[in-house]
């Protein structure tokens, strides 16, 4: 029952994040220039990636308990519904000509973001020891499909935006509405039974107050009940710093490598290629890199992860601006850093946290996770309005230490039995 449940459960997640990651992905290459548009300033240019991240942040938060209690069916179709209108909101804003409006709607779009980050756990929730890496990276590769396909609507999405009367930048932010709205629909109508739920029922942790596995009753809030755990299995702690370091590194480079290429003349056409090159290496390479972290062990593919993001850092901080080979391989290999770490990271907080507060962790993970990107995404545009992306690149390098700290404090035998 179980091996069936999970079989289709992956299945399912798998059909959710292609059709998603449109609705995501399709505004990443023009997120930048509509607000540098709107506010008028390149300085503030990164607000709108930088309010989806803290959205994403905070839903993810939120949408934990929810979890919790009601399943991970529930969780994904509020985080696609309100993706959804976060999406319709960002047209708005073009339209209007606000960039107050143009931040809401990045926000809201922004649980679009979390559901896509709770699918690669609920992969897990059925799943064994040995296989956990591979079910979680096969969900992230699925969002390769509409992930590449997404920038690379930028262009037609822009048409389709003149031939409404609403602004060309807006374009894509109509289209990833629709594309969220599916996902919703898909979620809820074929997710059953709910992998969470089930998982629960099976450890026999569904009764009000169970304990979590580790003496910790299932008392407080959802961050004391991470918090405790994270001090009882330190190897947590390291995973999602991790994440965090991670996550924050791609999005500040990613966000502003549009600008980047723009000053060297490149149209939407063009970034939107490099884009889809960056996401091809976040996710195309998954089940790969899963089999790598089954086979070798998570901290080695974080730390695999960190070398092949510091190579990444040091062709973007050589490129010229505009389309160059140097930027092209540089967000390659950002995404397939991205992919190495996030996949082996996660997989590590999947796997040691008791079932009892599977959300309570996953949900703080992804807000820290979340919260550090933000900053970052919102450091980004200061430090390329004051120097220049070449800087950017070569400051990243700092956190890249910090996750090769990591994966070298995750490995230790002493860290991981804590």
């Amino acid at each position: 029952m179980t091996a069936a449940a999970q079989r289709r459960t992956v299945r399912v997640l798998v059909l959710t994040q292609a059709v998603g990651a449109v609705g995501i992905t399709i505004g990443i290459a023009t997120a930048s220039l509509l607000a540098r548009d709107l506010s008028g300033s390149e300085a503030l240019s990164g607000l709108a990636q930088t309010a989806q991240v803290l959205g994403a942040a905070v839903i993810s938060f939120l949408l934990a308990p929810l979890m919790a209690r009601r399943g991970r069916r529930t969780g994904l179709m509020t985080g696609y519904v309100i993706g959804a209108a976060g999406g319709l909101t960002a047209v708005l804003a073009g339209v209007v000509g606000s960039m107050a409006v143009l931040l809401a709607g990045a926000m809201l779009l922004g649980a679009a973001t979390s559901a896509n980050n709770a699918a690669r756990y609920a992969a897990t929730d059925l799943a064994t020891d040995e296989n956990r890496a591979r079910s979680l990276s096969l969900v992230v590769w699925a969002t390769t499909i509409g992930a590449v396909a997404g920038p690379n609507l930028t262009g037609p999405a822009g048409s389709l935006a003149d031939r409404l009367g609403i602004p060309q930048l807006t374009g894509p932010f109509a289209i990833g509405a629709i594309g969220m709205l599916i996902a919703a629909v898909v979620v809820g109508v074929l997710l059953r039974p709910d992998p969470l739920l089930l998982a629960q029922e099976a450890a026999g942790t569904r009764e009000r107050g169970a304990r979590t596995g580790t003496g910790i009753v299932r008392t407080g809030s959802s961050w004391s009940r991470a918090r405790d755990v994270v001090r009882e299995r330190p190897v947590l702690g390291f995973a999602i710093v991790g994440l965090a370091l991670t996550h924050a590194t791609m999005i500040g480079v990613m966000t502003m490598t549009p600008l980047h290429m723009e000053h060297g003349g490149s149209g939407l056409e063009v970034i939107g290629i490099v884009i889809s090159v960056h996401v091809l290496g976040m996710f195309a390479f998954s089940p790969l890199v899963g089999m790598l972290a089954d086979r070798f062990g998570r901290p080695q593919v974080l730390g695999a992860g960190g070398v092949v993001l510091l190579v990444a850092l040091v062709l973007c901080a050589s490129s010229p601006s505009g389309m160059s080979w140097q930027v092209t391989a540089g967000l390659f290999l950002l995404g397939l850093g991205w992919s190495l770490s996030m996949v082996a990271a996660s997989t590590m907080v999947a796997e040691h946290t008791p079932i009892a507060v599977r959300t309570d962790v996953q949900g703080v993970s992804d807000l820290i996770m979340g919260l550090t990107a933000a900053g970052g995404g919102a450091l980004a545009g200061l430090v390329v309005s004051l120097g220049d992306y070449p800087m950017l690149a070569l400051l990243s390098l700092v956190l890249v230490v910090g996750v090769l700290g990591c994966a070298v404090r995750a490995a230790s035998p002493t860290r991981r039995t804590a």
